[in-house]
Order: structure tokens, then sequence, then C-alpha cells
């Protein structure tokens, strides 16, 4: 069988077609990053190089597709979010060039996100809510006003950084559209960041969707057994729901007495303290139960900081960043 080599020399143009491989190859010998692999293999000759041109050019065309990135979705690279790194091992008594896919920076971040946002469980709450990243800087800055209570929270998600679970959540109150959810949201992705698993609620959604889980025992055990478990749990614009016995006594009753002193929980509301107590002891059936309102308030009161949540109304805003 004619070897490649012979059999350019009988094609039309095959002493050109040879030359400008010959170039090519020498000009791949050259790049700057094989200079560099040389300089940390030594022990990698060039004919070695030669030998493995492919190895050599898939390791070249890799990182400068990385010098020019396109962004993570069009990386042109062989395997997405990774380039190809070569190293020389002779653990077998003989030389070789070894190549191994190593992940980008884009695709480690984006992987640690996809980590983070897969350690919070939301319940009707905006997902932008959460998906925003904003730094502190950023939510001090929105609205100076809001500054003690951003402070806070900053504070709090300090001391649980470097002390672990904290015994008391926060009780973030204060009029509409003041930023309480984005607050929460933030808090609760920098938790997850550490490992701590979230979950937020919107209650007068979820206390409607109660309403269809009770023919689903199963699924209405998962849910609740959710929310005892997760590290962080927060019930989002608490005392708004159109509230029932069976939801106030059965469900916050059951995740709330097994929370206590286990794990924290957190609230956003328009209500004071005071005001959701009067909340919880009235229900649309039984009507006045003032000693099942503070059974309930009983569990919330003591395990948490209240914090007063001042601002101007931020919902409704157009611009882009305008926070839920």
């Amino acid at each position: 069988m004619e070897s490649l080599r012979d059999l350019l020399k009988t094609m039309p143009g095959g002493n050109k077609i040879r030359a400008r491989a010959a170039e090519q190859l020498n000009e791949l010998m050259n790049d700057p990053k094989v200079r560099k692999l040389r300089e940390q293999h030594p022990e990698l000759d060039e004919d070695m190089l030669r030998r493995n041109s492919n190895l050599v050019y898939q390791y070249v065309r890799e990182h400068r597709n990385c010098t020019e990135c396109p962004g993570l979705d069009q990386c042109p690279n062989d395997f997405q979010g990774h380039y190809t790194l070569l190293s020389a091992d002779s653990s077998a008594g003989e030389l070789r060039l070894i190549d191994r896919k190593t992940a980008c920076r884009k695709f480690i971040a984006r992987r640690n996100e996809e980590a983070i946002r897969s350690r919070i469980r939301s319940f009707y709450v905006s997902e932008k809510t959460l998906a925003n990243a904003y730094s502190a800087d950023e939510i001090l800055m929105k609205d100076r006003s809001r500054s003690p209570a951003v402070m806070k929270v900053l504070e709090y998600i300090r001391r649980t950084k470097e002390g672990g679970l904290q015994p008391e959540g926060l009780y973030l109150t204060g009029t509409f559209g003041t930023g309480k959810t984005f607050l929460m949201g933030y808090l609760l992705g920098e938790l997850a960041k550490i490992g701590y698993s979230g979950v937020i609620v919107y209650m007068p959604d979820f206390v409607e969707d109660l309403k269809a889980m009770f023919g689903e025992p199963a699924r209405l055990k998962e849910t609740i057994d959710l929310m005892k478990e997760a590290d962080i749990l927060v019930f989002d614009d608490i005392g708004a729901e159109n509230l029932s016995p069976w939801v106030r006594d059965h469900v916050m009753g059951s995740i709330l007495n097994y929370r206590m002193e286990r794990k924290p929980t957190f609230y956003t509301s328009n209500h004071m303290l005071d005001d959701l107590e009067q909340h919880f002891s009235f229900t649309s059936k039984d009507g006045e139960e003032y000693h099942k309102g503070r059974r309930i308030m009983d569990r919330i009161r003591p395990f948490v900081d209240v914090v007063l949540v001042k601002g101007t109304n931020k919902r409704g805003r157009k611009e882009t960043g305008s926070e839920e």
C-alpha cells in the first residue's frame, strides 16, 4: 500500500500540498502555547509533538477559542465549556502525551449557580426574585432609606456564615413594595452558596393550593416535610392569606412546632406582630379564636428578630433591575 507521502508525490500539485502541510506543522510547533508546553515538560521533544500533531493542534485551537470566548452557550470547543490540557507521562516506561478535558471558569461558574439554585425551592414566588444576583453594595444603594434593614440582613448572613444556623430567624415588616421579598431572596442565595437549603413560600397562593392538596395526602405530606426540613424557610407575605382553621392549626402549626428551636424561620409581612396575631385569631369559618391565634404566635414571636423595612414602593417600575 502506498504511503500518503508517496501518493502526494504522484498527484498534481502534491509537492505544494506537502510543502503547505510542513509549513503549517512548523507554525504549530512554534506557537507560543506549544513553546510554553515544552518549557513545562522538557522531556517532550519536537519529534513526540509532531507525531501527536492532532492533539497538539486541538490544544492550541481550543485555547485560542477560550481567549476569544463567544460565551458558554456558543462555545466552539469539542466539549462545551472545556478545553484540552496536555501533559507528559512516563509511568508505564514509555513517554506518552496525555490529554484531558478541563472545565473553564464560565462552566464552573454556571455549575455553581445551578447547584445554588437547586438548594432553593420556590412556591409561587417569582423566579426573577431568586435569580437576580446582587452584591451587598447594590442592595444597600438601591434605596438608602432601607439601609438599616439591609444592614441587619447582612449581619445575619455574616453570623450564619461564621457560626452556622442561628436559633432565630427574621421578621421583615413594612409597607408594600419596599423590597422585603427581594431581601429574603438575597439571603437565601447567599446562604445557599455555603450549602444551606432553602424554601420560600408566597402565602396567599400557597394557602389556596393547600385546598387542592387536601385530597392528595401524599403530596401534602411531601410539601409539609420539605418545609419542616429545609435549613431556611421563608413565609412570604404572611398575613395576606385567606386563613382557615385547618391551615392555621394543622399545617402552619405543624411546621412551626417542628422548626422552633431546630431551624430558623423567616417572614415578610405588611403586618406588625400584634396585627398578625389578630389575623391568626380570626378565620372565616370559626370566627374569633384568640387562644389559637396566640398559640401560633407563641411559635413565631420568640423565634424572630423584627426588622422594619422602610423605603419607596418599587412595584410596577419598568426600569431594569426593579425589585419585587
